[in-house]
């Protein structure tokens, strides 16, 4: 019964929309009506500023990492789905009509967790990740890219490190539905048509 509670939990904390709550109590905007009209941290970003799209990284993170300590304390056998949980639930969420973002940084928070409260491989399950973030980033000046690969190193690095089975089906099922998320941006990106960042990169 504890462990339904805590993913039930896990699926509220990430269905808190914190690029709507913030555009809408401090800047009196809907980032939904905005730029891609995504409710992820990269165009809290676009609309709102940098600073913001940095502060609802952080905070979407966070609530994958808090849902996973939550559940570390009362029914640690459903830490893993808590994390799953909320990364569904930022992309579907519960207080936005179903209609969220794409889990990146909810899934560093997913991955934070795992590290930090089962495997302890910081350099390679997620320092690892996070480097070749910021990496693609520098290369290619879109954040889907970045994003995606970051995830997939994540996975790998999983494999090549002790990690449990349920992390790497877990890490691999989240790479899955991420990619499914970032559907169009990946056409774009065929296309030549994908955005990119300017404060990042070289420039043409």
């Amino acid at each position: 019964m504890l462990e339904i509670f805590t993913i039930v939990l896990s699926y509220i904390f990430g269905s808190i929309p914190w690029a709507l709550v913030i555009g809408k109590v401090f800047f009196h905007k809907d980032i939904r009506l905005e730029g891609s009209g995504n409710l992820g941290a990269s165009n809290a970003g676009r609309v709102l500023g940098k600073p913001v799209g940095v502060i609802v990284t952080l905070l979407d993170a966070f609530k994958a990492f808090l849902s996973m300590l939550i559940a570390n304390a009362i029914a640690p056998s459903a830490l893993v789905y808590c994390g799953l949980a909320c990364c569904v639930g930022h992309c579907f969420p519960l207080f936005a009509n179903f209609r969220g973002g794409k889990a990146v940084a909810t899934s560093f928070g997913y991955l934070l967790g795992m590290t930090v409260l089962v495997t302890h491989q910081y350099i390679p399950q997620l320092l690892v990740p996070i480097a070749t973030f910021f990496l693609v980033l520098f290369l290619t000046r879109m954040v889907s890219v970045s994003s995606l690969t970051a995830l997939l190193c994540a996975f790998v690095m999983s494999l090549c490190t002790p990690a449990p089975f349920a992390m790497r089906l877990s890490l691999a099922v989240l790479w899955v539905f991420v990619t499914w998320r970032h559907r169009e941006n990946i056409h774009r990106v065929l296309h030549g048509q994908e955005r990119k960042i300017q404060w990042m990169g070289k420039t043409k």
